[in-house]
């Protein structure tokens, strides 16, 4: 069993600063069952000791019943107090160079100054073919983002943009999102409940602990259904 730590910090892995999405994400979302759920995945990676892999309750899908999964492609904000004639310098390539699949995961810094995502960015991304974005700040448009249908998870909206306020100092880097360690290529999975990232070291393990879960969870409920008590499925199928 790997050992638990409660510590979550950026440091370099040795891996690119662009990391290859086409070559996994296909594999990799293949195996994770569609109906898998991020309580069952965070299941999943208690089960192998790592504990701390749920990103911060506060950050939340704009649209209920939203779900997204894919690799994350990560960049990091930091406080900036000028401004330039080009400030999407470091933002456009980010977001033109995100590959089928990514999950854009957008470390806020913990700023709470502006907005880091809005309609425009989404309809980038959208054409990329991301999956959707998570990011542990503040986004905006959220009323053309939802009529748009593309997945954001973020910890709330504010109209004010990034500019001359916030800047991209890095990307596709170990970064910090809501709490968790995030490095680009791992796998995320968000829902309504919340934001699960799963190091890739232990993705196997993960998924097919949560696949499992789930096909024991569709027996249970139906089971319950049918009058079965809690004790009797808990002893049978070890699932609640």
């Amino acid at each position: 069993m790997a050992p638990e730590s409660n510590e979550a910090v950026a440091r370099p892995t040795g891996r690119p600063a662009r990391f290859c999405y086409k070559q996994s994400m296909a594999g990799a979302t293949q195996r994770l069952d569609p109906e898998v759920t991020t309580a069952q995945l965070s299941d999943a990676l208690d089960e192998i000791g790592r504990r701390n892999q749920v990103m911060d309750g506060a950050i939340a899908p704009l649209t209920t019943g939203t779900r997204a999964v894919g690799r994350a492609a990560t960049v990091q904000f930091a406080p900036v107090e000028h401004d330039t004639d080009e400030p999407y310098d470091a933002a456009i390539p980010f977001v033109d160079g995100l590959e089928p699949g990514a999950v854009a995961v957008i470390s806020s810094a913990g700023s709470t100054r502006a907005a880091f995502w809005g309609e425009l960015f989404s309809a980038a991304a959208i054409g990329r073919g991301a999956a959707g974005v998570v990011c542990d700040g503040y986004v905006r448009d959220t009323s053309k983002v939802r009529a748009l249908g593309f997945p954001v998870f973020a910890l709330g909206a504010r109209p004010i943009d990034f500019r001359a306020r916030m800047e991209i100092t890095g990307a596709g880097r170990p970064v910090v999102c809501g709490g968790v360690l995030v490095n680009p290529g791992d796998l995320v999975l968000a829902d309504d409940d919340g934001v699960v990232v799963v190091p890739g070291d232990v993705e196997a393990a993960a998924m097919e602990r949560a696949n499992e879960r789930s096909r024991r969870e569709t027996t249970v409920l139906d089971e319950l259904r049918r009058g079965a008590t809690l004790r009797s499925v808990w002893t049978t199928y070890r699932v609640l």
